[in-house]
C-alpha cells in the first residue's frame, strides 16, 4: 500500500474558498489528502481587534488538533504575515514544530521562497483588502527587496465577502496589473477564488501568477515528500521544479 500523504491546513473560520480549492488541487496526487482545522477570523483590517485574531495561541491550538490526525505537514493557509510582518510566520512555524514535532509552513513563506527561487524582483499585487492593509503589504515586501509595480484591491474588510468576489472581477484585476509587465503577479488572499484562473491567465498574459493557496499547497507537498508536478492545470508553479532555470 502506498503511504498516504496527509496535508494539514490551518484555516480562517470564515473562509469558504481554500478548502474546496485545496482539495481539488491535490486530486491528481492520489496518495495525498488535505485536512483542515479552523480558528476564528472574521475581518481583515489594521484595528487592534482584527490584528488580535492572529495571536499565536489560537493557531497553535488548531495546529494541535491537526497533529491528532498525524498529518505530515501543518500549513497556515493565510496571508496575515503580509501586513503583520514576515517574522510572524517564521515564529509561528517555529512554535508549531516545537509543539507538535511536525514540519510547518505558511502561504507567505512559500510565496517568498517562490519569489526568491525564480528571481522575482518586481511583482503585481491583487487582493480584496483595504487600502491601508494593501500599503502595509507593499511596504513589507519593499523592505525585503521586492518592488510592487502595480496593484489592485477592492477595499473589502469582512473576510467572508472575499469569497464572493466574482471570477470575472478577479480576472480583470489580474489583467490590469499584467499591463505593467511585472515579473510575476500574486493573487494574495486565501479566501479569493483566484487559483482556478491562474493557468488560462498565465497563458494569455505570459506572466507567472502565484496564488497564495497554490503556493502553500506546493510547499506542503514538498515538505511531505510528494511531487508537486503531479498537480496539473493549476499553473506553472507546480511544474517549476521540472523547468530549466531560464524558463522559471
Amino acid at each position: 500500500m502506498t503511504k498516504r500523504i496527509l496535508l494539514g491546513m490551518l484555516t480562517p473560520s470564515s473562509n469558504t474558498a481554500l478548502e474546496p480549492i485545496t482539495s481539488a488541487m491535490v486530486q491528481d496526487v492520489p496518495e495525498a489528502s488535505a485536512h483542515f482545522s479552523r480558528f476564528r477570523v472574521t475581518e481583515i483590517s489594521l484595528s487592534d481587534r482584527a490584528l488580535q485574531q492572529f495571536d499565536l495561541q489560537p493557531l497553535l491550538d488548531a495546529a494541535k488538533l491537526l497533529a491528532d490526525a498525524k498529518v505530515d505537514v501543518i500549513a497556515w493557509n493565510g496571508t496575515a504575515a503580509g501586513w503583520l510582518g514576515f517574522e510572524a510566520d517564521v515564529e509561528l512555524c517555529r512554535q508549531i514544530q516545537a509543539t507538535t514535532g511536525i514540519p510547518a509552513t505558511t502561504s507567505i513563506l512559500a510565496l517568498n521562497e517562490i519569489f526568491e527561487t525564480t528571481g522575482v524582483k518586481t511583482f503585481g499585487l491583487v487582493t480584496p483588502y483595504r487600502q491601508d492593509v494593501q500599503q502595509r503589504i507593499i511596504k513589507n515586501y519593499q523592505q525585503q527587496g521586492f518592488e510592487c509595480v502595480a496593484e489592485r484591491h477592492l477595499d473589502l474588510q469582512v473576510n467572508f465577502s472575499f469569497s464572493e468576489v466574482s471570477p470575472s472581477d478577479i480576472a480583470d484585476m489580474i489583467r490590469d496589473v499584467a499591463a505593467t509587465s511585472p515579473q510575476a503577479i500574486t493573487t494574495f488572499c486565501t479566501n479569493l477564488r483566484a487559483a482556478p484562473l491562474v493557468q488560462p491567465l498565465e497563458q494569455s498574459t505570459g506572466i507567472p501568477i502565484y496564488d497564495t493557496i497554490s503556493a502553500v499547497v506546493w510547499k506542503s507537498l514538498k515538505l511531505a515528500g510528494a511531487d508537486p508536478s503531479h498537480v496539473k492545470n493549476w499553473g506553472q508553479l507546480f511544474q517549476m521544479d521540472t523547468l530549466s532555470p531560464q524558463l522559471r
